[in-house]
């Protein structure tokens, strides 16, 4: 009996805890793969417009694009110094 007690909590706890996973993990992540390629791509855009361009400033430029643009997508707010326009 306290077996089945036993059980059946923990088998609650389970379902409860991956129901709160599945909320945390619904937003799409980039994968890693992908991640590299549109870097990688971006690098090769850069480097072959300017010739004089470093791999290090591409990629460190290439990086901070892909960071503002992944901000953008998942809607995260910043706190802006000037007050909105009414």
């Amino acid at each position: 009996m306290i077996r089945l007690v036993t059980f059946v909590a923990l088998t609650g706890v389970i379902f409860a805890g991956q129901r709160g996973l599945g909320e945390a993990a619904s937003q799409p992540r980039m994968s890693k793969h992908h991640a590299v390629a549109q870097l990688a791509d971006c690098m090769k855009k850069r480097m072959s417009d300017d010739k004089g361009a470093s791999y290090n400033e591409a990629r460190k430029t290439c990086r901070d694009q892909i960071a503002k643009q992944r901000d953008k997508a998942s809607g995260s707010l910043v706190a802006s110094a000037t007050p909105p326009k009414p």
